[in-house]
C-alpha cells in the first residue's frame, strides 16, 4: 500500500481505537456526604471559639503568603479528627504535593475519612500512586470526567473531544467540616513558593462558620455526580495493595528527606499554637459562595446548567466608581461590550494580567493581545505583571530570585466588595470549566488589596498605553528610572512570532 493510501488508513485506525475505549460512568459507587457531627472535635471547638456571637455570619482570613498557604493545609490535616475533603484541578507529586499526600495518609492512619476528588486532565503518570492511596480503608479517590485510555491520552481526545474538553477547575480543602480553604492555588511546588525557577503569586481564603457547610454541600454535589468516577473503575487495582502502599510511602519518605521542609514546619507549628491565632484576625462579613453546577462539565447537560456568571455580573454591575480585575489569563470576548458600558458610566476600570514574558501559556496571551488597543481606546487601564515580580513567601523558602507569574484570580468593586476564586476572565472559565469562588462584602479586605495593588503597580508591572500614533507602549520604573518599551518587554522575536501564529488559529473559544 502506498503512503497516500496508508495515511488515511492509519487515521481511521486511531479513531476506531479511540472510539472503542469508554468510561463506565455507571460503575458502582456508594454515595457519601459531609460529616456534620464535628462540634466536639478539636477544630470544632476552635471554630466555636472563633464564631462566638456573629449572628450567623462567616469569618474569613485572606492568605497571600505562599508558605502560610501550604502550612495551613498541613495544619488542617494534622488537626482533623473525623473527615478531610479535598477537591482540586491539579495535585502534583512534587515536594509540596507529597507533603500534602503524606499528611492525608497520616490522617487516614488515625481513622480520619479522606475523600479526594481530582480532575483527571493532569493525572497522567500517577495512576499507581492513586490506586495505592485508594487501597487505604479510610481513603477514597474519585477522578472527575476521566480518560478511558490511561497512557495514549491523545487518542481519547481524538474520539471524545467534546466531553474531555470540559474540566473541573474547583479548589477546596475542608477539615472536619469546620474550616475550609478556597482560592486559586492548586497543589504543587510553584503554588507554595517551592519552585527553583518560577513561582505563582496567588490568594487563598480560610473560612469558618456557616460557609464551611456550604462548601461541603458543593463538594458532595460534585462527589456524587455521575462524572466523578471511583479511581478503581478506570484504573486496574494493584495485585498486592499492601505492597503498592508501602512503595508509595517509601517514595514519599525518600523525596521528603531531601525537601526543604523546615520553613513550612515552623509556620505549621505557629498556626497550630492556639495563642498565635486571635479571633480578631478573622473578618466577619456578609458573603455569597458561588459555583458552577457539575452539570456544566457534562456535554449533554451543559447548556441548561446553572453557573456562577450571573452572580459575578450582578456584583460588577452594582459598582459605581471603580472595578479592579486581577486575572492571570485574561481573554475578553463578549465582555468587551460590558467594559464599554462601564466606561460610559464613568467607572474606572483597571485590569492586571500577565505580561507575555510572565505568561506560562502563550496561546492565552495570543487571545488577550488583540484586545489591548480596543480596551485602551475606551479608557480601560492595563497593567502587565513582570516576569521577575517577587512572590510572597519565596523569601522563606530560599527561592526569592525565582521568576514570578501571576495566578491569583479576584476582582474588587468600589473597594467595598471582593471576589476571590478559581474563575479566570476567559471563555474557558465562562463556558467550559467548572469554577467556584466567594464574594465578600468587606471594605477592609477590598480596600487593603486595592491599596496593595496601588503600591505594586509602579515596580511590579508594565503600564500599557497607546502613543500618539496609536502604537502600544510599555512603561515601568527601575531604580527610580522610567523605562519605555516598544515591544512586549523581555521577550524574544521567537516568542512574539509564536504568539502571532496562535492569533491566526481559531482557538479563542478554547482559551
Amino acid at each position: 500500500m502506498n503512503s497516500a493510501l496508508l495515511r488515511p488508513a492509519l487515521i481511521l485506525l486511531l479513531l476506531t481505537l479511540a472510539a472503542c475505549a469508554s468510561v463506565d460512568f455507571d460503575a458502582p459507587k456508594t454515595p457519601s456526604y459531609a460529616v456534620t457531627d464535628t462540634a466536639d472535635t478539636l477544630l470544632g471547638r476552635r471554630a466555636a471559639h472563633f464564631v462566638g456571637d456573629h449572628g450567623g455570619r462567616s469569618g474569613f482570613v485572606i492568605v497571600p503568603d505562599a508558605v502560610s498557604a501550604l502550612a495551613l493545609r498541613i495544619a488542617g490535616a494534622r488537626m482533623a479528627e473525623r473527615t478531610i475533603d479535598v477537591q482540586y484541578y491539579l495535585i502534583k507529586a512534587d515536594k509540596a504535593g507529597l507533603l500534602i499526600i503524606n499528611e492525608l495518609l497520616n490522617a487516614a492512619d488515625r481513622g480520619v475519612r479522606v475523600r479526594i476528588l481530582v480532575d483527571d486532565i493532569l493525572t497522567k503518570g500517577h495512576d499507581r500512586g492513586m490506586v495505592a492511596m485508594d487501597a487505604h480503608p479510610n481513603i477514597e479517590i474519585r477522578v472527575f470526567n476521566p480518560f478511558a485510555r490511561r497512557s495514549a491520552r491523545s487518542l481519547n481526545f481524538a474520539g471524545d473531544f467534546r466531553r474531555l474538553n470540559r474540566r473541573m477547575h474547583n479548589k477546596s480543602f475542608t477539615a472536619d467540616n469546620e474550616f475550609t480553604i478556597i482560592g486559586g492555588r492548586n497543589i504543587g511546588d510553584e503554588y507554595f513558593a517551592g519552585h527553583e525557577v518560577a513561582n505563582f503569586g496567588d490568594l487563598d481564603v480560610v473560612c469558618v462558620g456557616p460557609v464551611v457547610r456550604e462548601v461541603s454541600e458543593m463538594f458532595d454535589l460534585y462527589w456524587n455526580n455521575r462524572l466523578s468516577v471511583p479511581v478503581h473503575a478506570v484504573i486496574d487495582p494493584p495485585d498486592m495493595p499492601n505492597q503498592e502502599s508501602a512503595l508509595l510511602r517509601s517514595q514519599i519518605a525518600n523525596v521528603l528527606v531531601d525537601a526543604n521542609v523546615q520553613d513550612y514546619e515552623a509556620v505549621v507549628q505557629e498556626i497550630m499554637d492556639q495563642e498565635k491565632i486571635k479571633p480578631g484576625d478573622i473578618e466577619w462579613v456578609p458573603y455569597r459562595l458561588v459555583y458552577d453546577s457539575p452539570d456544566k462539565a457534562d456535554k449533554h447537560l451543559a447548556r441548561l446548567a446553572e453557573t456562577m456568571v450571573p452572580s459575578l455580573r450582578e456584583a460588577i454591575l452594582a459598582g459605581r466608581r471603580e472595578l479592579i480585575i486581577v486575572s492571570p489569563y485574561f481573554v475578553p470576548t463578549t465582555t468587551m461590550e460590558g467594559f464599554r458600558q462601564l466606561r460610559e458610566r464613568d467607572m474606572r476600570v483597571r485590569i492586571i494580567t500577565n505580561s507575555l514574558a510572565a505568561n506560562n501559556h502563550l496561546a492565552v496571551h495570543a487571545g488577550y493581545a488583540p484586545a489591548r488597543k480596543p480596551l485602551l481606546r475606551m479608557g480601560v487601564e492595563l497593567y502587565e505583571v513582570k516576569p521577575d515580580a517577587s512572590i510572597r513567601g519565596t523569601e522563606k523558602t530560599g527561592f526569592a530570585e525565582s521568576g514570578g507569574t501571576l495566578h491569583a484570580k479576584f476582582f474588587i468593586v468600589d473597594r467595598e466588595e471582593l471576589f476571590i476564586g478559581t474563575f479566570n476572565w476567559d471563555p474557558r472559565s465562562k463556558n467550559l470549566n467548572t469554577e467556584m469562588g466567594i464574594i465578600l462584602e468587606s471594605p477592609r479586605f477590598a480596600g487593603a488589596l486595592a491599596e496593595l495593588i496601588d503600591l505594586d503597580i509602579p515596580g511590579r508591572t508594565y503600564t500599557v498605553t497607546l502613543d500618539e500614533q496609536g502604537d502600544l507602549r510599555w512603561t515601568t520604573w527601575v531604580d527610580g528610572q522610567e523605562q519605555v518599551y516598544t515591544k512586549d518587554p523581555e521577550t524574544t522575536w521567537w516568542e512574539r512570532f509564536k504568539v502571532g501564529v496562535y492569533r491566526m488559529l481559531p482557538i479563542k473559544g478554547q482559551l
